[in-house]
């Protein structure tokens, strides 16, 4: 007999590609392109950076807002604003 598995109660990191769209006032990201999930707001990827979803961005606060960035590295290729 083979031992039952339990199913996780943890939540699936993610390791997609975050990309910023620049759709907001002086270029700024109000959404972000992430895989297949095409323009997610702000706030709704913030909580999932901080909640630990995506283990390679942190948060970065500019004059009490919050935004996504990258963990550094030396490839530009992979950085959020990427086409700027």
């Amino acid at each position: 007999m083979l031992p039952l598995r339990r199913k996780s109660n943890r939540k699936r990191r993610e390791m997609t590609k975050i990309k910023g769209n620049n759709d907001g006032p002086g270029g700024r990201n109000e959404t972000y392109d992430i895989g297949k999930r095409k323009k997610v707001p702000r706030k709704d990827l913030v909580k999932e950076v901080e909640s630990g979803l995506h283990p390679d961005a942190h948060i970065y606060k500019r004059k009490g807002q919050k935004y996504v960035r990258d963990n550094p590295d030396k490839s530009k290729k992979d950085n959020v604003n990427r086409n700027k």
